[in-house]
């Protein structure tokens, strides 16, 4: 994955008062479906956003994004179109500048993104909490083998490169095996704030937190 960037006009001031949880996690992790089932339990509830992410290949049945060009992209990105930006698998990702009025309404906003943006984002942005959604690598191999997606880049690869970047400072992780349901609700209790523990790390108060479903 190449280098990311939040796009925040003024790097001293970090935006506020809305949330913003970031969504990680190695490819055949199961990070869609645990947004949708999050998307799901908190329809109706304007306080929280889940917006689409732009992406420089077509949408598909396992994501729901905006397609765009390479030369529509570059285009808006360098019109500062991007609140959040990154380069991964052959494709160019970014997140519209919208989110940044949602944050300054108090709004908390989930997103599902690369590793790379964690750093400057906590810089950028006041309040962050990033969820790590992962599985052992037999698993991760399984289900990228079912999904089979032509746009996808050589599984091999994927798989090479989470193992060897398998290191992420989250706040909250979540081993995604067995029952996807209890652990879209892990995920909810952390987009709504009702996981304390996971906040209170969230937050920089104490240790981080380690969910696990073996």
């Amino acid at each position: 994955m190449n280098a990311a960037s939040t796009g925040s006009d003024d790097q001293h001031m970090r935006l506020g008062p809305g949330r913003l949880v970031l969504v990680v996690g190695p490819s055949g992790a199961g990070k869609d479906t645990l947004l949708n089932l999050a998307r799901s339990e908190c329809a109706g509830d304007d306080r929280i956003v889940f917006p689409q992410r732009v992406v420089t290949r077509e949408a598909s049945a396992f994501e729901d994004n905006l397609e765009m060009s390479e030369a529509a992209f570059r285009d808006a990105l360098a019109a500062g179109a991007f609140a959040l930006h990154w380069d991964a698998h052959g494709h160019r990702y970014g997140v519209l500048r919208k989110i940044r009025d949602d944050i300054a309404a108090g709004r908390t906003v989930v997103v599902n993104v690369s590793r790379t943006v964690i750093p400057s984002a906590r810089r950028d942005y006041a309040d962050v909490a990033v969820v790590n959604i992962t599985a052992p690598a037999e698993v991760l191999a399984e289900r990228l083998g079912k999904r089979h997606r032509p746009s996808d880049t050589d599984i091999g690869e994927r798989l090479h490169r989470t193992v060897s970047n398998e290191t992420v400072t989250a706040d909250v992780t979540i081993n995604n095996v067995g029952d996807p349901a209890t652990n879209g609700r892990r995920l909810i209790e952390v987009i709504k704030g009702s996981d304390g523990r996971a906040m209170a790390a969230a937050r920089g108060v104490g240790t981080d937190v380690d969910h696990q479903h073996d």
